[in-house]
């Protein structure tokens, strides 16, 4: 693109996280700052009504434009999350102002649980799309036909961007002015910020998955702690069902409704669990971390990471490695 202020528009709301606005508007002010000319961008603020709203953390914010008003077009349209989205109802003008907004802009989004709004104005349908990895699960059963990866630091889908949780914001911002001016106007950004420049992956330094079930002596529990304890093995599912005394067809069933994950994707996801441990808190090579964690060879271990991840186990360890 030539020479030209490029529009940044952010839906706000009551209760809204400050951090998902303010993050990503920082972003966007400091590079115009380093930009000459017009060819920076030009923020607006979107909210019910012109009145003053009350963020999350008890901060006022003032819209811009109220819902109704706003028509667009911009390059970039994206929807600030909030703590309590993932239990809202909301409002006709809101779904209108979403659908219309995002129609009409060349790459539209959100941050962290914005994603809940998309879902409900019908946007996510058949898209792939990222959010605070504790709301993972729950955005995924919400709106079935998304396909939620919940790993990812922001993940773009065509047209629609969006990011994980509160500061990811921070990385899809950046993400987005490395591609409208290239990788060095980002890096002077992100150092003015003090923040890494590209996080790649892994939101969640531990599990959203190996969580400790309710009822230590269930099937279900029983076979999560075989796992844990048996991880350098090949493990299969009858060996789960085994261990839980079930059924091979009865401990699958059981084990989907306890955990909301099949037997083998749990057991893939301990095994990226228990490397990432490895990978943070050791120096051990990738062959002795593939052996111990199940993986077998340190080129298997690098394709489920790939896959689950969007990043190499050698990047993982440059990116979350424990300081001495």
């Amino acid at each position: 693109m030539g020479m030209r202020m490029r529009t940044v528009a952010m839906l706000i709301f009551p209760g809204v996280q400050m951090l998902d606005v303010a993050g990503p508007l920082d972003v966007f002010a400091e590079a115009t700052v380093f930009l000459t000319g017009d060819d920076g961008y030009q923020v607006t603020l979107i909210g019910p009504d012109r009145a003053p709203l009350r963020a999350s953390n008890g901060m006022t914010l003032v819209a811009d434009l109220s819902y109704d008003e706003a028509a667009g077009p911009y390059d970039l349209f994206l929807i600030a999350g909030g703590p309590a989205l993932p239990d809202t109802e909301f409002p006709q003008n809101l779904i209108d102002c979403v659908r219309r907004l995002s129609a009409a802009s060349r790459i539209f989004g959100s941050v962290c649980t914005g994603a809940f709004c998309l879902g409900a104005a019908g946007l996510l349908d058949g898209r792939k799309v990222t959010t605070h990895w504790q709301n993972a699960r729950r955005l995924a059963s919400t709106f079935p036909k998304a396909d939620v990866e919940v790993d990812r630091i922001y993940l773009r889908d065509g047209p629609m961007i969006t990011s994980a949780g509160v500061t990811a914001g921070i990385d899809l911002a950046l993400s987005l002015i490395r591609d409208d001016h290239g990788s060095a106007l980002a890096l002077s950004v992100a150092k003015r910020l003090v923040v890494v420049a590209q996080r790649q992956g892994g939101q969640s330094q531990f599990s959203p998955y190996v969580e400790t079930l309710s009822d230590e002596k269930s099937p279900i529990s029983v076979a999560a702690a075989f796992v844990m304890s048996n991880l350098r093995e090949r493990l299969s599912v009858a060996d789960l069902a085994t261990a839980a005394s079930m059924s091979v067809r009865s401990f699958a069933r059981a084990f989907v409704a306890g955990t909301g994950h099949p037997p083998a994707e749990f057991l893939e996801k301990a095994r990226i669990d228990a490397a990432r441990n490895m990978l943070e808190r050791t120096d051990d090579p990738l062959k002795v971390i593939a052996y111990e964690c199940g993986f077998g060879n340190p080129k298997r271990m690098r394709q489920v990471f790939a896959r689950n991840l969007g990043i190499s186990p050698v990047q993982y360890r440059d990116q979350f490695k424990a300081p001495k």
